[in-house]
């Protein structure tokens, strides 16, 4: 099934930099901190236990911007001293001491993604958009020292004469391979405009983001009692809660985020509400007011694809997919121009199911874009009997956990153990953590933090995170990593009580926190990943929620304890199917736009317009619109993680439908040892040591068969 992503999840701002940093001892010189930020709490090192933890007790708005830019200038002090070692350039002295380098500025792009992410506020927004040049400004210094880079560059063709060992050789590569592509080659003149370029992008993701957020904040519908037909008691006591929080007692409140959007689209039976609250999430951005995001499109694309030219490259997209699974843009388009005309096929089916359903209630209406998910659930039950509400009475997000942890137990043999609150500081009352033990030898593998809850200045969407990865070139590392989700808080006493999709992206998000988790690397940059694979694995974890033993043990009734009847888990399975169309054309309609936006001449485009019209030409379906429409498409246009990339979820399932396939032919199952074992070997614990189609072809014995993605979801297969 496709998913409901909106993950990405996190700002990731360590992988801005251009060399990885790790978080252990070093016999590098160490660098001083500077004396007016000596006492800074954001800049020390992390003490406590567990080899020490973010200290979030201290974390304060304030100290932010004197944390970076004292660490920044420790960082480039140490990039310098690699820079002009008067001894000839070897791995050792040049590439080890980059791995081991920017410890400081590491701890506080920490507590910064903490307070862009999860803790926003508007005094932090004005400390973002002073620092956003500036962090570019800094990268810059470092991809273009071109004393850096000829050492680099030197022990590169070295390597092709005399290649180093593995892990060494991948490294080397892959960070040659970085200066190169961010212009490390360029002329004096062209560094200089690609530097510039670099710092009025920085500044124009951070307003494009917080634009975003401010219409998520700024567009709150207020209920009445009388206003609340169809909608489960639960949300409406959470909606209750929400309003009094926001000064309106007596009222419910309808905040725009997909968390609280999507359950009201589909259970309210107010038409005119639903289209209200539909209006506002999908004009975020698009107001044109002070947060409109149109223009701000424009200027990304035409400076992305300015700085591209600078390299040789026609468009930004075919720069982005050379070092990526796909390669090239056509291999992309081909993959999404397979699945796209099925699926839009699937919507038409789709819509005329919702048409007879209303027809037969009295109402003669056309389907309509905030229409579809309740009428989508009316077909679901009217088809298959089963009831979304009726399957959230089973999905209570602390059993949810409970039932990842049995899976990560059996697959990966991790245990995990409740620390106490008072041992670890959490930036938040919600965040819970958890100790992360081998439990065949109790030896401590890291931390997991769990921050589940919506809240004001938090961003929407679900994602992972780390605040330490792994490594052990110079001792080994634990791992802190973090799971964030937007569960609406209930009232006091009540459950949490989430739908099958949102039950599919915690185990996904999860999967993302086993993938730090179970890392083997040896250096700190072995530890990043290439966009159209590493939502492979955590898009395989999702397949264990419909698995008999987590069923059977977890998926219980909140009130009763009794498992899930199995006549409504056969409801499921055989719904498993259930609203492709819908599913994979908003999926897909983005990530074709995306593609679209980066091939496309951006001289003088309006977004509003070239989104209207470049769907138009795809024939997208009236009913639905991009699960992001351009304007909010923050995966794209508040960084550039994804930018060009966003195909890469469908990419990723490819591999997962054809993994899943592996496990259901396997005698285990699910469970097969021998499989599960191959599944940590060779996909989780590399990370990026190995090529990812060589380690996809040590799992499979084969290159991934593209067919399985039509299989899985129930559409007709075509010719490969």
């Amino acid at each position: 099934m496709f998913k409901n992503y909106s993950r990405g999840r996190q700002l990731m701002i360590a992988a801005l930099l251009s060399t990885s940093m790790a978080c252990s001892p070093s016999s590098q010189k160490t660098v001083e901190i500077p004396a007016e930020a000596i006492n800074n709490p954001l800049l020390q090192e992390w003490t406590g236990p567990f080899q020490g933890v973010p200290a979030f007790d201290q974390m304060e708005v304030k100290d932010i911007q004197p944390a970076m830019e004292a660490a920044m200038a420790m960082k480039l002090a140490e990039i310098d001293e690699i820079a002009n070692n008067p001894e000839a350039p070897t791995f050792e002295n040049t590439l080890i001491p980059m791995e081991s380098s920017g410890k400081a500025l590491s701890r506080v792009f920490r507590y910064y993604g903490i307070l862009s992410s999860n803790m926003s506020t508007p005094e932090f927004r004005e400390v973002q958009k002073d620092l956003a040049p500036k962090i570019a400004d800094f990268q810059s210094k470092i991809k273009q020292n071109e004393g850096l880079f000829k050492r680099i560059e030197a022990i590169y063709q070295a390597a092709k004469k005399q290649p180093l060992a593995d892990s060494e050789q991948r490294v080397l590569d892959l960070t040659y391979e970085a200066f190169v592509m961010d212009g490390a080659a360029l002329n004096a003149e062209d560094k200089k405009r690609y530097a510039e370029i670099d710092k009025e992008l920085s500044s124009l993701y951070t307003t494009f983001s917080n634009n975003v957020l401010a219409d998520e904040e700024n567009y709150v519908v207020y209920l009445e009692e009388n206003q609340l037909s169809g909608l489960p008691a639960s949300f409406v006591a959470a909606a209750a809660k929400t309003a009094e929080q926001k000064g309106h007692p007596g009222k419910y409140a309808i905040t725009n985020t997909r968390s609280v959007m999507e359950p009201f689209l589909t259970y309210s039976e107010e038409r005119a509400l639903r289209k209200q609250v539909w209006t506002n999430y999908i004009m975020r951005g698009d107001n044109k007011d002070e947060f409109d995001n149109n223009e701000i499109i424009a200027q990304i694309l035409q400076l992305r694809k300015e700085r591209v030219g600078l390299l040789g490259y026609n468009n930004f997209a075919a720069w982005r997919l050379q070092n990526r699974m796909a390669k090239n843009p056509e291999n992309a388009y081909a993959l999404m121009n397979k699945v796209w005309p099925a699926a839009i096929a699937r919507v038409q089916e789709e819509v005329a199911d919702m048409e007879k359903i209303a027809r037969a209630s009295g109402q003669e209406i056309t389907i309509e874009p905030w229409d579809y998910r309740f009428y989508m659930e009316k077909v679901r039950q009217a088809k298959y009997q089963l009831d979304s509400d009726e399957v959230k009475q089973y999905l209570e997000m602390n059993k949810l956990r409970e039932a990842m942890f049995y899976v990560a137990g059996e697959l990966f043999h991790f245990d995990f153990v409740p620390v106490a609150e008072s041992s670890v500081p959490v930036f938040h009352e919600d965040v819970k953590v958890w100790e992360v033990k081998d439990k065949n030898t109790g030896e401590h593998i890291g931390l997991w933090y769990l921050d589940p809850f919506a809240r004001q200045g938090k961003r929407s969407g679900a994602w992972a995170t780390t605040y330490r990865s792994y490594s052990n070139f110079e001792g080994a590392t634990n791992v802190l990593a973090s799971n964030n989700s937007n569960f609406i808080k209930p009232a006091p006493g009540n459950p949490v009580l989430i739908s099958w999709e949102d039950a599919e992206t915690f185990f996904h998000e999860f999967g993302h926190a086993l993938h730090f988790l179970s890392a083997n690397v040896k250096y700190p940059t072995l530890n990043g990943g290439v966009r159209d694979y590493t939502e492979f694995q955590s898009q395989l974890l999702e397949r264990w929620l419909s698995t008999d033993e987590v069923i059977n043990q977890f998926l219980v009734h909140h009130e009763t304890g009794k498992p899930m009847p199995k006549s409504l888990i056969e409801k499921i399975k055989k719904a498993s199917t259930f609203n492709q169309g819908f599913a994979t054309t908003e999926y897909l309609a983005s990530a074709l736009m995306d593609m679209k936006y980066h091939m496309a001449d951006p001289t003088d485009m309006d977004p509003r317009a070239f989104e209207k019209e470049s769907l138009s030409a795809l024939n997208m379906p009236r009913t639905i619109v991009m699960r992001h429409r351009s304007t909010q498409f923050g995966h794209i246009f508040s960084s550039e993680g994804y930018a060009a990339g966003y195909y890469g979820y469908l990419w990723a399932d490819v591999l997962t439908s054809d993994a899943a396939e592996m496990f259901e032919e396997a005698e285990g199952g699910y469970y097969d040892a021998e499989v599960s074992e191959k599944l940590v070997k060779y996909l989780f614990a590399p990370r990026n040591a190995v090529d990812p189609a060589e380690a996809y072809r040590l799992f499979r014995g084969r290159d991934a068969e593209t067919n399985a993605i039509m299989r899985d979801r129930g559409f007709p297969e075509s010719a490969s």
